[in-house]
């Protein structure tokens, strides 16, 4: 089930499903460690004999944000139990706890309302040796294992505490004690260990129709018990659950209101809202230490057995480049600072690394099939990174910051990127490609050290360094050079995605792939380049979904979540990455304002296949339109974000060159 609400402070992070059930539980990290596994916490409110979990049938839902912050904004409606409920949930911005503010609101008297907080715990995600115990100083539950604290509390009206509770074992024919609740009560066991679960209630009283009840339950987060009895029943019970809930919502609004775009003005509130909430939610994956992750939906895990959150040094660099044009550069420099400390001794960054830093799992060999050593390195995730990095001084012009990363980060990332060439045929050595499925030397790999190379000559400029400024100027030329003759086929009447050398010759890729794209996104090549214009309008036409949903796949019979084999009106699944890079490209060879409709209309057709809340997943089902793969993906917000900035200065150069009659 995909997330459809992602909340959290760069240290916490939450995700909520389409039923509002919440579902991963992460700290201190965004994206390590989630201690509920993606498991189903469920929530459930009790009237006069009834219990209904958010995930049972007969919920109507309305997910939603509010506007410009993360705090959610969910409405719930039950007619047979004859309730509506309301919550708002944050994560507070400053401090390491989730409160939970719900309104429940009665449509007929009931004698007997109750609600129902389960959390399913894996502590380190592991549900080996974990503790669960009722503290009454506080009345309170709290989870332990090792370091890891987690209390359960909460507030109705001026009574604080929790009212029953239940903590027991899971696993081995148990389910676990939610089930303990059906019947409206809990059986308060003080304490059990090794897989254990826990549930909390929260007696209303009776309830007449019309007459809302109000209850605030918090999650608090820490390394020590007292951290989280000092967030809980000092701090927020001490000022005022709404004084954290104000703060974090003023916070956001004035965080994300950094970028002054007139987005709403030229292209409708719709694109706006979207765009306002994809950098939030690149935001939210960010973590306090730097590193970007990809996505942090647990339900992948059945798909490979592992997650997508890691930091891919190229889908961070790009997030970081989205920030950084909607006005965040504190945020981005903590990406820089993460990468310097992750560039390995030779100079290249490694497939992917845990949000502490270290390697992340790989299926990247370190051998080829002749059993020869080769490096285990998608060649360009270093080569953005340094992209980034400019990009990020061309704008915010921080030299005192990347002084020192000119020496513990450029150079050595460029040496890396010059040495490991092929220096017969002038291209780089084989590496992986950016979908990480194939060996060779990629258009979309080009492109980006291309670009990461000219990053590094405008520093070396910048201070001063005119042997290594000589030494990128000639490499890149090379690059340049060496592609033109052999990537580019007339055979084929455009640029290959891939190609290989061997003994026998050069081997032609002939698939046609939207990452071709990276040849001109990166600024190797002008989108106007007759090679260009002619190879994105074979994607354009060639990787088009012929179907209701629309969009534009990954690359010719793309098996990945593979749902339809009819690959001549369906070459794949729609990707919004994709569609949106096909978008950027006729944003950037438009030649007046009537050439913006069509990217205008891609826009507006991502903004059509957003889940209720805001979020993109990676993927779009051909036929329904339906999320697949993991939701949100931190990539396609980015990718959003670039598109309008792209669109938003594009129209005000053509704007310009109109009124003086230029073309």
């Amino acid at each position: 089930m995909p997330r459809s609400l992602v909340i959290g402070n760069g240290r916490v992070l939450i995700d909520f499903d389409a039923d509002y059930e919440m579902r991963d539980i992460f700290y201190p990290h965004v994206g390590q460690w989630n201690h509920t596994l993606g498991n189903v916490c469920r929530t459930g409110f009790y009237a006069d004999g009834r219990l209904a979990w958010l995930g049972d049938d007969g919920w109507e839902r309305k997910l939603a944000y509010v506007e410009d912050a993360l705090v959610t904004d969910v409405e719930l409606t039950h007619a047979e139990l004859g309730l509506s409920v309301h919550f708002h949930d944050y994560v507070d911005m400053a401090r390491d706890f989730l409160v939970r503010s719900v309104t429940v609101a009665p449509h007929r008297p009931i004698e007997k309302l109750r609600a129902f907080f389960h959390h399913d715990w894996y502590i380190q995600e592991s549900d080996l040796g974990c503790t669960v115990l009722y503290e009454p100083r506080h009345k309170a539950l709290v989870a332990y294992k090792n370091d890891f604290y987690f209390l359960v509390g909460g507030q109705v009206g001026r009574d604080h505490g929790i009212h029953r509770w239940a903590a027991g074992k899971k696993g081995n024919g148990l389910q676990g004690t939610w089930v303990d609740a059906l019947d409206g009560d809990l059986a308060c066991a003080p304490i059990d260990q090794g897989s254990v679960d826990s549930t909390v209630m929260f007696d209303l009283g009776s309830a007449q129709a019309g007459h809302a009840k109000s209850l605030k339950l918090w999650l608090c987060f820490g390394h020590r018990l007292s951290e989280t009895t000092q967030f809980g029943q000092e701090i927020i019970l001490h000022r005022g659950e709404s004084t954290y809930r104000n703060r974090t919502e003023t916070y956001w609004k004035h965080w994300v209101d950094k970028d002054r775009h007139r987005v709403e003005t030229d292209l409708g509130s719709e694109i706006r809202d979207l765009y306002r909430r994809s950098v939030l939610t690149v935001r939210s994956h960010a973590d306090a230490g730097g590193g970007v992750v990809a996505a942090t939906d647990f339900d992948i895990t059945k798909f490979a057995r592992d997650t997508y959150a890691y930091v891919w040094p190229r889908d961070a660099a790009i997030a970081v480049n989205a920030l950084d044009r909607a006005g965040h550069e504190d945020v981005t420099r903590r990406f820089f600072l993460f990468a310097r400390e992750t560039l390995v001794e030779e100079g290249f960054f490694l497939h992917k690394y845990t949000p502490a830093g270290n390697p992340g799992s790989s299926w990247h060999p370190w051998i080829d099939k002749n059993g020869q050593r080769v490096l285990p390195v998608q060649e360009d995730e270093t080569g953005l990174v340094l992209w980034a990095l400019w990009q990020h001084y061309s704008k915010h012009r921080a030299l005192d910051f990347v002084v020192d990363l000119y020496t513990t980060l450029v150079v050595p990332a460029a040496n890396w990127m010059m040495d490991y060439a092929d220096q017969n045929a002038g291209l780089p050595k084989p590496s992986w490609d950016l979908w990480e499925e194939r060996w060779g030397v990629h258009a979309f790999s080009i492109g980006a050290i291309w670009a990461g190379l000219e990053a590094a000559r405008e520093f070396a400029e910048l201070f001063g360094d005119e042997q290594m400024a000589a030494k990128l100027k000639t490499y890149a030329h090379i690059l340049r050079q060496s592609t033109d003759r052999l990537l580019y086929r007339e055979e084929l009447g455009r640029f290959a995605r891939r190609i290989n050398a061997n003994p026998d010759g050069i081997e032609v890729d002939k698939v046609i792939d939207s990452a071709i794209t990276g040849l001109w996104r990166f600024g190797m090549y002008s989108p106007m380049d007759p090679r260009i214009v002619a190879t994105m309008q074979q994607v354009q036409e060639q990787l088009r979904i012929n179907s209701e949903c629309g969009g534009i796949a990954r690359y010719a019979d793309d098996y990945y979540f593979q749902v339809d084999k009819d690959v001549q009106n369906v070459p794949g699944n729609p990707w919004f990455i994709c569609t949106l890079w096909v978008a950027q490209w006729l944003i950037a060879s438009a030649k007046d304002l009537g050439d913006l409709l069509a990217p205008r209309r891609m826009l507006e057709w991502v903004c059509e296949h957003q889940l209720p809340g805001g979020l993109l997943s990676e993927q779009l089902d051909p036929h329904t339109g339906g999320p697949l793969s993991v939701s949100p993906l931190t990539w396609s917000h980015a990718e959003f974000v670039v598109t309008v900035d792209d669109y938003m200065h594009r129209a005000e150069e053509l704007k310009v060159l109109e009124k003086t009659g230029n073309s």
